[in-house]
């Protein structure tokens, strides 16, 4: 079959051979990134020197804090361990959250020399995006742990918060009873900052707090506590300009013992009698306890929070610092806020948007730290295949629904999604699928990260994709020389929401009516108690302008016109003979039919059917094995009579060149079918027929 063109360069040969180091390679593009992003900073600050401002730093003292700057960054770095673990605690709740909170994490990755361990506080679906990008990110000496926020929700959504975050914007307020009492101290962030340093630096100010501060904070960067931004503008209390809880040094210990819990609510209990609401969530809370109790207060530096919304003062602190530490882009206007340098700062946060994640998978040597790493079994070097079987066990970095996701299940219990998997190249035809199939759909997409934000920005601009909810994106990020096809499938059939799945391809538009047509055949045929595998025969055309068929009697017509044909009738006819087309012309009612060598028709299928065997990356018996598979599992193959999808012509992909140049490509391939046919053969104790083609 066809997969989507791949735009890597081609290889001329499939011999192993020798590339520079995977370590030696992360460390020069880390350190070509480190010389950008300083030479971006070093141009901002330039023009910080050079720009005349209207105020000087002195007319407002309180932009930095009266305590003494820690010492210079390598000092601070010097007094933490170098195995020392860094505990960071974040609340992410939603799909947008989780797209934010990667490039914090980036930033954080590309820096960082501690291991790290992560504590999300996280709602139902991030807990499943999380896990899933995790696990298949594999970032040595990092740990993960999750809680439920569904659990400390009931403690907070008495509060009438009016900021765009909501009920889980007052979540820091629990976290001393949501992380377990073995946790002491943890540094709390936003999701919407991005690092410019090691994280270690900022962990060390830890150690400096003096005997009853338990909070580290930067000073706000707007007037909003000063009241005087409208007429009857009423802030919560605060202590002078009020201090930004984006960035916050939380030593849990200290706050267990002064009764926390107890102390916040009994503050927001009686604040919310005479202001009513949260304006800035869990910020006017903490506020206001600093202002009671301001012996907590633990004044940070600025550049630990150079906060960048509307109203913002912050370039009074980044014009006076020589190194800035921390972005936070703290409007609900993000990087659209307004602000002179606001270039420089959306550059360095769009650097880790679009920087490949999987350069930050590098190892820290010299510490005995258990890593999320996993074996993978040994592959000879001398294996000629070695290739293909290391993309084939290959773990690549998956994030799931990337795009916001809305389904509502169907009363009949039959509904079904469309399972499909792309790359760039084919994004155009999502569009025109949606203009055929209104049930829901779930892609795999491959994609570099740059490509992946150049997607979401096409999604974001196209009135069909925008409106549409019931799809879920998950991007699969590009690692290797492969296209891996079967990994993709899988990603986008593991994470259907409904009973049914008709697995299809993205350069497929199916009959108009497809979705109910096949709602109805589920039911009619059964499927549920039974191992059947509903048929949809498959046509193509060769012309790129040509009328979409609506109905049967106009394949009929097309087909007697040579307009259209059997899918792959030219090239690859006994990947689709089986399904009798002569039969089909005639037939008004469903007909059984039998496997054959080499089949690989559409199928309706459960949800629950067996995945895809990832050993068959590329071109070449990637969906023949998957129908094998089904047919060594006593599946039953019924075509429907009345329904059709049409392959959409477009230019050969990379990996069919690949198949037809390269002797060992095919040579491999068959070695990997006859493995698993052998495979097949133990498990099933089945012998299928096949074929040496």
């Amino acid at each position: 079959m066809l997969v989507p063109t791949l735009t890597y360069a081609e290889s001329s040969s499939y011999e192993v051979q020798k590339h520079e180091s995977t370590s030696e390679a992360m460390e020069k593009e880390l350190r070509l990134l480190r010389r950008q992003l300083s030479m971006t900073q070093n141009h901002l600050l330039a023009a910080m020197k050079t720009s005349l401002f209207p105020v000087s730093p002195t007319d407002s003292p309180q932009i930095l804090p009266e305590t003494p700057a820690p010492c210079s960054s390598q000092k601070i770095t010097d007094m933490v361990d170098k195995c020392e673990v860094i505990e960071v605690g974040i609340v992410c709740a939603g799909y947008n959250s989780t797209r934010s909170v990667v490039t914090l994490i980036k930033s954080i990755l590309f820096y960082r020399k501690n291991p790290l361990r992560f504590h999300f506080v996280v709602d139902v679906i991030s807990r499943k995006i999380l896990k899933t990008l995790f696990d298949t990110w594999k970032i040595p000496q990092l740990e993960i742990e999750f809680y439920p926020a569904e659990k400390i929700i009931a403690d907070v959504s008495w509060i009438n918060n009016k900021h765009y975050s909501g009920v889980y914007g007052l979540m820091k307020l629990c976290l001393t009873q949501v992380f377990p009492d073995t946790l002491k101290q943890v540094l709390v962030l936003d999701t919407d900052i991005t690092f410019a340093t090691d994280i270690a630096q900022l962990w060390s100010m830890l150690k400096r707090f003096k005997k009853e501060q338990a909070l580290g904070l930067v000073e706000n960067q707007s007037d909003w506590y000063l009241g005087k931004l409208w007429k009857k503008h009423k802030p919560w209390p605060a202590l002078g300009r009020g201090y930004n809880t984006g960035v916050i040094l939380m030593d849990l210990r200290k706050l267990r013992l002064i009764g926390w819990n107890g102390l916040w609510r009994s503050v927001a209990v009686k604040t919310l009698v005479t202001h009513y609401w949260t304006s800035l969530a869990d910020q006017d809370i903490f506020n206001t306890i600093i202002k009671e109790r301001p012996e907590l207060l633990y004044p940070m530096p600025c550049q630990w929070n150079v906060q960048l919304s509307d109203n913002t003062r912050s370039e009074l602190c980044y014009a006076e610092v020589i190194e800035l530490k921390i972005i936070h882009w703290n409007s609900p206007k993000k990087l659209k806020v307004k602000n002179k340098h606001v270039e420089f700062f959306r550059n360095l946060y769009l650097t880790f948007l679009e920087y490949d994640g999987n350069l930050l998978q590098r190892e820290l040597f010299g510490c005995n730290y258990s890593s999320t790493t996993q074996d993978v079994p040994e592959i000879s070097e001398d294996d000629l295949c070695y290739e293909f079987r290391r993309a084939g066990m290959a773990s690549l970095r998956t994030h799931l629904y990337f795009l916001d996701f809305d389904y509502q299940s169907s009363p009949d219990e039959c509904d079904i999604t469309l399972v499909a998997q792309l790359s760039m190249d084919r994004l155009q035809m999502v569009e025109m699928l949606c203009e055929y199939w209104d049930g829901p759909i779930s892609l795999s997409l491959y994609m570099s990260d740059a490509e992946a934000q150049q997607f979401l920005s096409y999604a974001q601009n196209s009135e069909v994709l925008r409106n549409r909810k019931n799809i879920g994106y998950h991007v699969v990020y590009k690692e290797g020389d492969f296209y891996p096809i079967n990994l993709l499938r899988n990603v986008a059939l593991e994470n259907v929401v409904t009973p049914y799945v008709f697995l299809s391809d993205i350069d497929f538009l199916p009959m108009s009516g497809l979705y109910s047509y096949l709602k109805k055949y589920i039911f009619i045929m059964n499927i549920k108690s039974s191992d059947k595998a509903l048929v949809v025969p498959a046509f193509e055309t060769q012309r790129y302008r040509t009328a979409f068929p609506q109905t049967k009697a106009d394949i009929l017509r097309m087909l007697d016109d040579g307009a259209l044909f059997s899918f792959r009738y030219h090239v690859w006819p006994k990947g689709h003979a089986a399904t009798n087309y002569a039969k089909w012309k005639g037939s008004t009612v469903p007909y059984k039919v039998s496997w054959e060598p080499d089949y690989e028709p559409y199928v309706v299928v459960r949800s629950d059917v067996p995945k895809y065997d990832t050993r068959f990356v590329g071109f070449g018996w990637n969906k023949v094995s998957h129908i094998m598979e089904l047919e060594a599992r006593g599946y039953t193959f019924i075509v429907l009579p009345n329904a059709f999808i049409i392959h959409m012509p477009h230019a050969p992909s990379f990996d069919i060149a690949k198949f037809r140049g390269s002797s060992q490509y095919r040579r491999c391939l068959k070695i990997l079918k006859n493995e698993f046919i052998e495979d097949l053969r133990i498990r099933y104790s089945k012998r299928l027929n096949h074929t040496d083609s």
